[in-house]
């Protein structure tokens, strides 16, 4: 079922609606069906919400997981490191619950999943449905029978990535991307030493990104006492 309404608070708590026909309740009481639809909107103990339809955005922060995802923070560096837009197409494994193919089939042109497991492809396709995208295709097989050739960028987020370099390689285009997410440094030291060995690709660089808030409040400035640290490394090569 799609989201059809956000309603947000000064607080940035955040609703999704589904169902605009029933009242919607929560820890800050209840708001009447027939106000779901109104900009400004008030539940019935006086907590102000602000209500409008649904960005991509939305609807990507509200997909079905059950599968450990690459986080936006990662997913941003990577469209950022490879230029990846809106004529890239682009391949991927292991799909998991989707989440990077959905947000990249936001901005590029065709994106490809491979993934072995039934039950993922289940999630993947549920949200692909929820986010209106038709430009994903998902393969149910190992990406080690890559099919695709001449393609912008090929990302893996598997546990053994060294595994799949020259295959991978040999899908992607000339000048094109080959991209490991990859949570531990043993797993970047065996993918590293695997493209070193190809002669027609070179490494460019292994990163991980960290995510600091800061708390703006008043003549409060500082940084917020939680962030969000490692979650994996991120190793570039580039097809000659």
């Amino acid at each position: 079922m799609k989201v059809k309404r956000v309603l947000i608070n000064k607080e940035k708590d955040a609703f999704y609606i589904k169902e605009l026909n029933k009242d919607f309740h929560t820890q800050f009481g209840v708001i009447k069906s027939k106000d779901l639809n109104k900009n400004k909107l008030k539940t019935n103990t006086g907590k102000n919400f602000f209500s409008f339809d649904p960005q991509f955005i939305d609807l990507y922060d509200n997909k079905k997981r059950n599968a450990q995802i690459i986080l936006k923070k990662d997913i941003g560096i990577i469209i950022a490191e490879t230029g990846i837009g809106k004529d890239s197409v682009i391949v991927e494994a292991g799909g998991g619950s989707g989440a990077l193919s959905c947000f990249l089939a936001n901005i590029a042109k065709k994106v490809v999943s491979y993934e072995i497991r039934e039950e993922f492809i289940k999630t993947i396709q549920e949200n692909i449905q929820s986010m209106n995208l038709e430009n994903i295709e998902i393969k149910n097989k190992d990406i080690k029978d890559i099919d695709e050739k001449n393609v912008d960028a090929v990302i893996l987020d598997l546990l053994e990535p060294e595994k799949y370099v020259k295959k991978c390689l040999n899908a992607v285009k000339e000048g094109g991307f080959l991209v490991a997410y990859t949570p531990s440094v043993t797993q970047v030291i065996s993918f590293v030493e695997s493209v070193k060995k190809i002669n027609d690709a070179v490494y460019l660089k292994t990163i991980e990104i960290i995510e600091r808030k800061w708390k703006i409040e008043g003549k409060i400035s500082r940084p917020e006492f939680n962030m969000l640290g490692h979650t994996g490394f991120l190793s570039f090569v580039r097809k000659l």
